[in-house]
């Protein structure tokens, strides 16, 4: 057995510590099974309205294609869409409108609809690509 000098202390090696700790880690976060909190709240939602619906707005349908514009699925030049969406803005402010941009329509026609619904205080506004 080497003598020990009374000046030294005793060194504690940490590697196999730290390495063991890591495995730990490891291991718990592989077997954690969190819970689905989402399935857990509980929400009151309101109840559906008793008797049949008589004011529902069916939704305004644009559509932006290269060679032009449809509004509920008939063609129509851009100066017409301009007054229909005038037309029906006036008859109903919460007015849903759907913008459905083909793939090959330009940002520029995208950008002119909604233009033209927000100048129309239309903001019930929903795009969808074709």
């Amino acid at each position: 057995m080497p003598a020990r000098s009374r000046n030294s202390e005793p060194q504690l090696d940490m590697t196999p510590m730290i390495d063991c700790v890591f495995q730990l880690l490891i291991f718990f976060l592989i077997t954690l099974k969190p819970e689905d909190i989402l399935a857990q709240l509980t929400v009151n939602r309101p109840s559906a309205p008793e008797g049949p619906v008589t004011n529902a707005v069916p939704v305004l349908q644009i559509g932006i294609y290269t060679d032009g514009f449809t509004l509920n699925d008939r063609a129509v030049p851009f100066s017409t869409l301009q007054l229909l969406v005038q037309r029906i803005a006036k008859a109903s402010a919460t007015q849903t409108v759907l913008v459905k941009c083909a793939p090959d329509s330009t940002h520029e026609q995208l950008v002119d609809v909604l233009d033209l619904c927000t100048s129309n205080k239309l903001l019930n506004l929903s795009t969808v690509s074709l």
